[in-house]
């Protein structure tokens, strides 16, 4: 599967830096984070698509408050989404510059008319956020422009991932992403549960990724040892700017030690091999082999006094050492000589 040109199977863990509402108003601070994932080396920076009218209701019921220990506790959801949501107006804009930079550009959704809005603007993917996953009209629509759908997984049942992944194939679309989440902010690690995405990988028969809520950048790194191919983490600029996002964030240097270790991690994990190539043959050279440890004269019997399992490796193979023990010398040997097959 490929999100843009990156090929999933061959290139990697596809990295996403989630602005989400890290450029707190200012369109300026948005093109700088933009910029600076690209410099980084993120592969795609993803906004959200939405408004606060299109997203809730401008209640104050006790339905639409905010509590229970988030960090935005005592608002309305309609206050917190006027405050983070990403002006429409900006996306073109946001589009062009991130395009002319080679990084990759796509968003959130979070109804019918941000999937058509975004379409003008030909997004390589789609991401459904934790808390639209039940929303399986927008799924269906959202899917049926043919675009890898990455779809989060944080509130989500068993059976609801099951039918958000048999509607995506239902139109069509066969290019299915899900991430592991745990939708809290941000998130303990002990809530993380990664061995999940084994599991899901071997449940869904989909590709699997993670997206983080948890502090600092561990999480992620583990998690690409599991299996992820995607991960999603929210990128702030600079968290002297504040906003409601700030908290559970990496800064341009953590997100940049992050995206190393990521790096790191693909390198170590590398690919199933029991082969011996040219460097690792030169290394057996240290590994033992059988060696005379004391002169032996012709029909002297061969024991464990006189041979002797020793570095280095330009001997016979050790696993010899049975047949010989007990037969008889038909030359001379002296200390130091490799005891070879011509016994």
């Amino acid at each position: 599967m490929k999100i843009g040109t990156f090929d999933l199977k061959k290139d990697g863990t596809f990295i996403i830096a989630e602005l989400s509402a890290n450029h707190n108003g200012s369109l300026q601070t948005a093109l700088d984070t933009i910029k600076a994932a690209k410099e980084i080396g993120a592969n795609a920076i993803k906004l959200q698509t939405y408004t606060a009218d299109t997203i809730t209701l401008n209640s104050k019921n006790p339905d639409f408050m905010i509590d229970g220990g988030t960090l935005w506790d005592g608002k309305n959801l309609y206050e917190l989404y006027q405050e983070a949501y990403t002006p429409w107006e900006w996306h073109k804009e946001l589009f062009d510059y991130a395009r002319s930079l080679d990084i990759d550009i796509f968003s959130t959704p979070f109804d019918k008319s941000a999937v058509d809005f975004l379409e003008t603007l030909n997004p390589t993917a789609y991401k459904i956020a934790s808390f639209e996953i039940t929303d399986y009209e927008l799924v269906r629509y959202t899917a049926s422009k043919q675009k890898p759908i990455i779809i989060s997984t944080g509130i989500a049942t068993i059976d609801e991932i099951q039918d958000v992944i048999e509607i995506c194939k239902s139109v069509g679309n066969n290019n299915i992403i899900l991430l592991k989440c745990t939708s809290e902010y941000p998130a303990p690690l002990h809530e993380a549960n990664l061995k999940t995405i084994s599991n899901m990988k071997e449940t869904f028969g989909v590709e699997i990724g993670f997206s983080d809520h948890t502090m600092g950048y561990i999480a992620p790194v583990v998690a690409v040892t599991l299996g992820a191919k995607v991960i999603e983490k929210h990128f702030i600029i600079d968290k002297t700017i504040g906003g409601v996002d700030c908290k559970f964030s990496l800064d341009k240097e953590e997100f940049h030690e992050m995206i190393k270790a990521i790096r790191d991690t693909e390198k170590l994990i590398g690919t199933v091999d029991y082969s011996l190539n040219e460097k690792r043959k030169k290394q057996r050279r240290f590994a033992r082999s059988l060696y005379v440890s004391k002169d032996i004269k012709t029909g002297e019997v061969f024991s464990e006094n006189n041979i002797k399992s020793v570095r280095p490796f330009y001997g016979l193979h050790p696993k010899y050492l049975k047949d010989i023990l007990g037969k008889t010398a038909t030359k001379d040997y002296k200390f130091g000589d490799r005891f070879e097959n011509n016994f």
